[in-house]
């Protein structure tokens, strides 16, 4: 099996199973899992270690587990977990039955800590949580041991299950395992394995008020699970120690955990506390407003599951931590609706057309091309009349040099349409804006059929005003002005948010729109990708702008 993947293409997680399948550990089995907290909604972070789990074992014939880590009852909710399956299930991973939970093991757990206690590893605490804390030491002192270290192994078994009774407030006591106070891990100086929370639980109700903290229950379940490789962000590097500690004295399946750089992103924050925030405080819609990095989010701005796996493969596994330019999660999309997305014609701030010589009842409906990266997608007719409606950007009073659109005297072409020629324009008196253009098209200048041998060197997109249709559009941008806005020390990260990372406009998009369905995409031609969002109607659309056709971020920064 292992022969069969390229060499020279391998990371080094795959470096590892293949070097484990040669030597035949764990009889050549490869089993992963994804373990979420169900403390909030999965975000693009997420995505490249749910790629990196199932593919593995996808590209190894192998297994892999959805696990909730629901260890924190005072965080978590049900909703959470149904978005996160449901995340998953829209990225294209598949669990089959093999879903679980931490709390499934509630039982075994507190087994495996019965039965540290009984071997004298562990010992029940009275100390509270500051006197903890401060009894740890520093990285380069050393802790305290606790008065209530030395506790007997039949007082300690008796405490244990009176907390376990719910026999004791909480904060009063904890269960702590007995390793070494000096050890420079600090993870490794009596680390609390149980705390008091009269809380009830999303699953168990209140059947437990003792749980069993992340890093007690997070090996022993991989381990009860028999997870061959427990791949685990960077973060957790210092962490592992711990984990083969309670493996090696409870003589459990050897999982063993190897850790990979985490995904982070320029012109963003992928910290659940800090998304959670921008929840409550209303900075955003909620956690699948389009601006957020969560998966949610990015599906409701117009993100495809391909895309993101397209970008996870594309930045790799690495063992070092970086920051990845926002850019290249944006080349992914376009990359993607290039050759998928339907293009149709959208005026974001129209400007009206008046054609003077095309008489008032005449239409024509005109063949435009539905794909031109998709010879399969055909053909769709838009109509033409004598007044239609073009981007008010499209059109200057005193034109530059380059500036190739339309201006007093100057010609273009309407795309799929004729050549037209600007003789006058109106000015709102009060405003001074200019808001309806008067001019003459020249019949002999009919696309596909041009006699005219005329050339002209700009091309509008446009809509007739009869067969539009309304549009709310959003556009969407960066929520931060700044590529780190978490890593300033002493400045809060809202401070750099973008006030400008929504702007809703009133459009106008041709016809062709029947039966669409939320998160439909398309290209509107010269303006970029959208989506249809699902507050959508059928009398009222409502579109999402996904991204630009170009990378104009740096145009767009507001001058400092």
């Amino acid at each position: 099996m292992a022969a069969e993947i390229q060499k020279d293409r391998l990371n080094f997680i795959e470096e590892i199973i293949e070097r484990d399948q040669e030597l035949h550990r764990n009889n050549g089995r490869v089993h992963t899992r994804f373990p979420p907290e169900p403390n909030g909604y999965l975000h693009i972070g997420h995505a490249k270690s749910i790629c990196l789990n199932f593919g593995i074992a996808d590209k190894y014939q192998g297994l892999c587990n959805l696990r909730f880590d629901d260890t924190n009852p005072e965080k978590e909710d049900i909703e959470y977990v149904e978005s996160i399956q449901e995340d998953i299930r829209w990225l294209g991973f598949d669990w089959q039955d093999r879903l679980y939970y931490a709390s499934d093991y509630f039982s075994e757990i507190y087994e495996l800590a019965v039965r540290l206690v009984q071997e004298g590893l562990a010992y029940v605490d009275d100390q509270s949580a500051e006197e903890i804390s401060e009894g740890r030491g520093t990285p380069t002192q050393p802790g305290k041991e606790s008065a209530y270290r030395d506790r007997s192994i039949k007082e300690n078994l008796t405490l244990l299950n009176k907390m376990k009774a719910g026999q004791f407030q909480e904060g009063s006591k904890v269960l702590r395992a007995k390793i070494d106070m000096a050890s420079p891990n600090m993870h490794l100086r009596d680390p609390i394995m149980y705390r008091i929370r009269h809380t009830s639980h999303h699953r168990t109700g209140d059947q437990w008020c003792i749980y069993p903290t992340y890093d007690w229950a997070h090996g022993q379940s991989d381990a009860l699970e028999e997870i061959t490789h427990s791949l685990c962000t960077l973060e957790f590097e210092v962490h592992r120690p711990l984990y083969e500690w309670f493996i090696e004295k409870l003589e459990l399946f050897p999982s063993k955990q190897y850790e990979f750089a985490r995904l982070n992103i320029g012109y963003t924050i992928i910290s659940k506390r800090k998304l959670l925030r921008l929840v409550q405080e209303s900075v955003v819609a909620g956690w699948d407003d389009p601006r957020m990095p969560t998966l949610s989010g990015l599906r409701r701005r117009g993100y495809t599951p391909e895309s993101i796996r397209n970008f996870c493969e594309r930045i790799g596994v690495a063992r070092r931590d970086g920051v990845i330019d926002m850019a290249l999660l944006e080349f992914s999309i376009r990359e993607d609706l290039n050759v998928r997305a339907p293009r149709r014609f959208g005026i974001l701030e129209p400007l009206k057309v008046v054609i003077t010589n095309y008489p008032d009842d005449k239409e024509e409906w005109l063949p435009a091309i539905n794909n031109p990266e998709d010879p399969q997608a055909g053909t769709r007719e838009i109509p033409f009349t004598n007044e239609l409606y073009i981007e008010r950007n499209d059109f200057m009073e005193d034109p530059p040099g380059k500036f190739f659109r339309l201006g007093p005297d100057r010609e273009v072409r309407l795309k799929y349409g004729y050549i037209i020629k600007c003789d006058d324009y109106h000015k709102d008196p009060e405003t001074g804006e200019v808001t309806t253009l008067f001019c003459t098209y020249d019949p002999q200048t009919k696309s596909g059929s041009d006699t005219s041998g005329k050339k002209v060197k700009g091309t509008l997109g446009w809509v007739s005003t009869k067969h539009s249709l309304d549009a709310e559009i959003r556009l969407y941008d960066r929520l931060f002005l700044d590529e780190d806005p978490g890593g300033h020390e002493g400045t809060d990260f809202t401070e750099f948010l973008n006030p400008h990372s929504l702007q809703i406009v009133k459009g106008k998009v041709e016809c062709n729109f029947e039966d669409v369905q939320p998160f439909d995409f398309f290209q509107f031609e010269r303006q970029g990708y959208f989506n249809i969002d699902p507050d959508s109607q059928p009398e009222s659309l409502v579109f999402n702008r996904t991204v630009t056709l170009r990378d104009n971020w740096g145009k767009l920064q507001p001058k400092k």
